[in-house]
């Protein structure tokens, strides 16, 4: 008989408060704990990780030496606190030259990786989330309402979030908690989120790690709402401060995924209520439990906007992820409301905090309408298919008022080509269905030859600049109009793109399986005779014909933007990565469009 393999050791993970721009102090430390009780596998940075003295032309601190290869960085360091006067400097230098993709990291330098924005990323089996900057005003270091609707998004995905790191500390967390021997920092209302308490009430994690507080606080885990496992909130303190608080802390968790339901269950006897959930009182845990599932799934920010104006005091709270896509994956699971008025309202561009709790904080700089009217800058929008009210403002629909029409640059019988917004490259190519189709796998064959012709029409187009074609594609059970996007790599970079896309795959703790290696054609037809048109996946074409493909499980985190981002780091643009950051002007758009158009005339196989 066969002997039971042994199951594999916990990461073992250092988290570290604010730096301050003190990486000397901080990595004299981790080398020191790491020869005595290590190895670890990664440290995680929480807080301010620049200086906060001096401007933006020079300041103290260590971090230029490490950027320039002046000193080195021991294990695998993440951070998220990206502010400080020379902050917006270094990174974007750094960034300019950076190498790999954004879920896991921008890597700045050797070693160390730079978590922008938010997201969510597998690190040694352990789900990982973050919110990178600090509530401000905007811009450089701060957080945008995009980075938080990501996570709202987030949150709705099923699976246990492991990790959760923020630099603020969320407001309320010392509710319901034993504060007879608190530092009196905990009490001072500084360094505190709202929008952070929000995000952690409503993904659930497992520990939630913050700075910025400069003091250390290991809170009772606590119970969440609607969900099986405890929380931990540690905060954590700065890096080498006077009053000798603990800036380093070791944890060792077992990643959720590979846990079992006794373990996830497991409630210490210290254990609280929620601080989020409504205000807190000391409740015994056996009281606790007697409670309608109704009342303790409590998050105060969610509430019902039409019921507010009909003068009605409670009411639902909305589901983002329903809002947004219009589906659901939770379906009548979901603790949040599904509704059809409000996806409406969220498609002609009404801002979804106003659609919540009938304003925004953010006033005259969001970008987002504050009307219910259908006054607003997009306009009242007409269905493009009866098949669903939400596909009223699809992007992709050509007969949808939404649809960027002036970057289309050819239209065929089946599908139609456009130039991407916020492009990788200025050859950034989209293939669209004209008719609403979630998936191109799904279209008939008569359709697959049009497209085919279209690929073919690219890549001789992009043979005459001296590149060569990528084709992928992500198929999500949510995926509502399909586009299969095509990149044109140089040469000389061709016969790496096998090796990237399996080397960022590893990073994420998947392989890809190589779907019919003997052609471009007979490998697509295997692939279309696979799919399901309810499976997720992701498949990428490579430039030798190959089809490298990975079904998504249904608990996995796939990040939508995977292939772009892989291309970006390859294409050493690790800043283009998110299209956000690379869109262009209307007047821009167009001309793009006309000098792309100029040059593929003679491949256009719709001329």
């Amino acid at each position: 008989m066969a002997a039971t393999p042994p199951t594999p050791a916990p990461p073992r993970i250092l988290l570290a408060g604010d730096a301050h721009g003190r990486l000397h102090q901080l990595f004299k430390r981790v080398k020191s704990v790491n020869q005595s009780t290590g190895p670890f596998h990664a440290l995680l940075c929480v807080g301010q990780f620049f200086s906060p003295e001096g401007d933006a032309e020079g300041a103290p601190g260590d971090v230029a030496e490490y950027l320039e290869g002046r000193a080195a960085v021991p294990i695998p360091t993440y951070f998220i606190g990206d502010y400080g006067p020379a902050a917006p400097r270094l990174l974007s230098k750094a960034a300019a030259g950076a190498r790999g993709f954004t879920p896991g990291g921008i890597e700045i330098c050797p070693n160390l990786f730079w978590l922008r924005g938010s997201n969510g990323f597998t690190l040694h089996g352990l789900s990982v989330v973050y919110l990178s900057g600090k509530k401000g005003p905007g811009g450089p270091g701060c957080y945008s309402q995009d980075d938080v609707d990501a996570l709202r998004a987030l949150a709705e995905e099923p699976g246990i979030v492991d990790l959760f790191l923020t630099n603020e500390w969320p407001t309320g967390v010392v509710n319901g908690a034993d504060n007879s021997n608190v530092p009196n920092q905990i009490l001072d209302p500084h360094g505190y989120d709202p929008v952070v308490a929000e995000l952690v009430a409503d993904i659930k994690p497992r520990y939630h790690i913050a700075g910025t507080k400069g003091v250390f606080y290991s809170r009772e885990p606590y119970v969440n709402d609607s969900a099986a496992h405890v929380t931990r909130f540690i905060g954590l303190a700065n890096v080498g401060n006077k009053e000798k608080q603990k800036f380093i802390h070791a944890i060792s968790p077992t990643p959720a995924s590979t846990m079992s339901s006794a373990d996830i269950h497991a409630k210490p006897p210290n254990a609280t209520l929620s601080p989020y959930a409504a205000p807190a009182k000391s409740v015994s845990m056996e009281e606790a439990s007697k409670r309608p599932a109704d009342n303790t799934d409590g998050q105060y920010w969610r509430y019902d906007v039409k019921r507010q104006r009909q003068g009605e005091a409670e009411g639902g709270r909305l589901c983002f992820k329903f809002t947004s896509s219009g589906s659901c994956p939770r379906g009548s699971k979901c603790h949040y409301r599904h509704d059809e008025e409000a996806v409406e309202h969220y498609q002609r561009n009404v801002c979804f905090d106003f659609l919540n709790k009938g304003k925004c904080e953010r006033g005259p700089e969001c970008k987002f309408a504050h009307s219910l009217s259908g006054d607003t800058s997009v306009g009242d929008a007409k269905p493009c298919s009866e098949r669903r009210r939400v596909e009223s403002s699809c992007w992709f629909c050509l007969s949808s008022p939404d649809v960027e029409s002036h970057l289309v640059i050819s239209i065929g019988e089946a599908y139609y080509c456009a130039l991407a917004k916020g492009p990788i490259v200025p050859n950034h190519v989209l293939m669209i269905p004209v008719e609403h189709c979630p998936s191109t796998l799904m279209m008939p064959p008569e359709a697959e030859v049009e497209l085919g012709r279209y690929k073919n029409a690219l890549v001789k187009y992009f043979e005459k600049q001296g590149k060569t074609a990528v084709f992928f594609e992500w198929v999500s059970q949510h995926s509502r109009h399909a586009n299969l996007q095509a990149v044109p790599v140089p040469f000389s970079k061709a016969d790496a793109v096998n090796k990237i896309f399996h080397l960022a795959a590893k990073r994420l703790g998947f392989e890809f399986s190589v779907v019919n290696p003997d052609g471009a054609k007979a490998a697509r037809e295997s692939l279309i005779s696979q799919s399901e048109s309810k499976s997720s996946i992701f498949y990428v074409e490579l430039p030798e014909g190959k089809i490298l493909l990975h079904m998504i499980d249904g608990n996995e985190k796939f990040p939508a933007q995977f292939g772009r981002e892989v291309l970006a780091g390859l294409l050493s643009m690790a800043d283009r990565a998110d299209w956000r950051n690379c869109k262009l002007t209307k007047e821009e758009e167009i001309k793009m469009v006309d000098d792309f158009k100029q040059g593929f005339h003679e491949f256009d196989p719709a001329e």
